[in-house]
């Protein structure tokens, strides 16, 4: 892409969906004379959930010149590879726009910050079908959402026919955990610039994605 990169968005998937889920946002983006990249991001058969250099995320912003910075959009866990590119390449990236991300100030140090940060769904049971790809002697390697559980905790706002196509595309999610590692307080309140909000579902791209467009815009232009 090279100089190419010029009022650029680059939208990365969360955990679940691939590059497919951003279909009406890009539409909405190029049809307004935007430059898009979708970022197909591993899933946990074929690489490590943590992100690396040569993650797809990171790559696509190390071809971006530092004059020419994308604004980067990601959903829920694609912040990881996010904040990965912005590490690597700070001077390359305008701005970084999180969708429906848990955004804590002081990250999860505290049973509060988990009780606050982590939705609280024991109720419904096992929801996740888990996958033991280290033999079932090992902790698990992947987890999916059971089907039943899908539209009413991912797609309650969305169209029948995206939530149906959702479910037959959604990939299980990576359980591998590392250590985290968070900022003083105050420095990572200050990396939160503004915050937006819109009346929809944990997937805003299915059931609102003018909406989502408008804001993406509006933050890229602030």
């Amino acid at each position: 892409m090279g100089d190419e990169c010029g009022d650029h968005f680059v939208l990365v998937h969360g955990a679940r969906h691939g590059a497919w889920c951003w279909f009406k946002l890009r539409w909405l983006l190029e049809s307004s004379g935007r430059k898009v990249s979708c970022i197909d991001l591993a899933g946990p058969a074929s690489t490590s959930p943590t992100p690396t250099p040569s993650d797809p995320s990171t790559t696509t912003t190390a071809r971006c010149s530092s004059s020419s910075r994308p604004c980067r959009t990601t959903k829920n866990a694609g912040a990881l590879s996010v904040v990965q590119a912005i590490h690597l390449f700070a001077d390359k990236i305008k701005l970084a726009i999180f969708v429906a991300a848990t955004m804590l100030p002081f990250g999860f140090r505290t049973d509060e910050d988990r009780k606050d940060g982590i939705p609280d769904i024991s109720e419904l049971g096992d929801i996740y079908v888990l996958n033991y790809g280290l033999g079932v002697d090992h902790p698990p390697t992947s987890a999916i959402m059971r089907k039943e559980f899908q539209r009413k905790l991912m797609y309650q706002l969305t169209p029948g026919e995206d939530s149906t196509l959702a479910s037959m595309l959604l990939r299980p999610v990576p359980t591998v955990l590392g250590d985290a590692r968070f900022g003083e307080g105050e420095e990572e309140e200050k990396r939160l610039k503004q915050v937006f909000t819109v009346d929809t579902d944990h997937s805003p791209f299915f059931a609102a994605p003018n909406e989502l467009f408008e804001l993406i815009v509006k933050a890229s232009l602030i």
